[in-house]
């Protein structure tokens, strides 16, 4: 079940790891819908939600789901190690570090990351 969390003041809606994996738009839009429903400003899904054909760029997967996330502006944030999927991919590393250098997707080790990511500047 999918719940609540203030982060810094910030409203995040966080997936647990063992629900239906997140395979397509459709998929995305019923996220995006449960988060806005809920006030959420940003949706955390774990990485173990994602097939590989989300890392795997060349099947569009990631690039339809990031972009029905952008369009609605929703943030998403994957959360957990993909660091062995960055060592086997130079387009994936490109792709997470475009991404997390944005406000709207970002790729995030752990929960402790994403409360750094949300803190407010000092």
């Amino acid at each position: 079940m999918n719940t609540l969390r203030d982060i810094h003041g910030t409203t995040v809606l966080v997936c647990p790891p063992d629900g239906p994996p997140l395979l397509s738009e459709r998929d995305a839009t019923d996220l995006i819908g449960e988060g806005s429903y809920s006030g959420a400003a940003w949706v955390a899904v774990p990485v173990e939600r994602f097939t590989e054909d989300f890392f795997r760029l060349s099947t569009r997967v990631a690039g339809g789901i990031v972009q029905k996330f952008a369009q609605y502006r929703m943030g998403l944030v994957v959360l957990g190690d993909i660091s062995a999927r960055l060592e086997g991919s130079s387009a994936l590393r490109d792709f997470v570090r475009e991404c997390n250098r944005g406000t709207q997707i970002w790729f995030v080790p752990d929960a402790e990351a994403l409360a750094g990511r949300l803190a407010p500047a000092a």
